[in-house]
């Protein structure tokens, strides 16, 4: 054999030992991948620098995650929860000025009616007229149930007489005013529609609700 014939014949050994033989798959043989091709969703966490101070107090730093309420304010209590009795809520509510031309009405209703009565007697009277317009039976405003014909004597056609806004009595009356507007204060007459003092005896033939003060009252 020539020496040329003997380096090709060395050269095919060199590169069929360096070849590698290709890997044996069997039956058995776990698959890199789901036959169905799904792929196994990863879940990425993302964190803000919000979780990193949520992580370094100790609280959760999912977004579904409860969350504790935020502490009420004694402003936002006072706001929404008035103060329990009638005289801290008329304390509150006092003023010169209604704010309305309808809280003016019902305020001088409770003022020329009740003025000298003890404030469960004031607001007795301011029941009885926000009653009276809430009952479908009289006219469904403060003003119109003051003016109504022949119901307050101290009405003359349109107009009452001048009220001294400085004094006391008017701004307990203007609070009370207040109160059963907003409905502050549970009735002191329920459903009480009627009224007179207690000096006079009609022949009502209506139900008696109770007495305060210096009025009894009726339905």
């Amino acid at each position: 054999m020539s020496n040329s014939l003997r380096s090709v014949i060395t050269v095919l050994a060199a590169l069929t030992a360096s070849s590698v033989a290709p890997a044996q798959v069997s039956e058995d043989a776990e698959p890199l991948v789901a036959t169905d091709m799904a792929v196994a969703p990863v879940q990425a966490i993302v964190q803000t620098l919000d979780d990193e101070i949520l992580l370094s107090t100790g609280e959760s730093a999912d977004p579904l995650a409860p969350r504790d309420e935020v502490a009420t304010t004694e402003e936002d209590v006072d706001a929404v929860k008035p103060a329990g009795d009638l005289t801290s809520l008329v304390a509150r509510f006092r003023g010169s000025d209604a704010g309305s031309r309808e809280l003016e009405c019902l305020a001088v209703g409770v003022y020329f009616e009740a003025k000298s009565e003890p404030l469960s007697g004031q607001l007795a009277v301011g029941q009885v007229i926000a009653n009276r317009a809430n009952s479908g039976r009289f006219p469904s405003s403060y003003c119109g149930v003051l003016f109504q014909r022949s119901q307050f004597s101290f009405v003359r056609g349109h107009s009452y007489p001048s009220v001294p806004r400085a004094s006391r009595q008017w701004q307990n009356a203007v609070a009370i005013a207040q109160i059963v507007d907003r409905q502050l204060h549970d009735p002191v007459v329920p459903n009480a529609l009627f009224f007179h003092a207690k000096r006079v005896q009609p022949r009502w033939r209506l139900t008696r609700v109770g007495s305060v003060g210096n009025h009894v009252f009726y339905r």
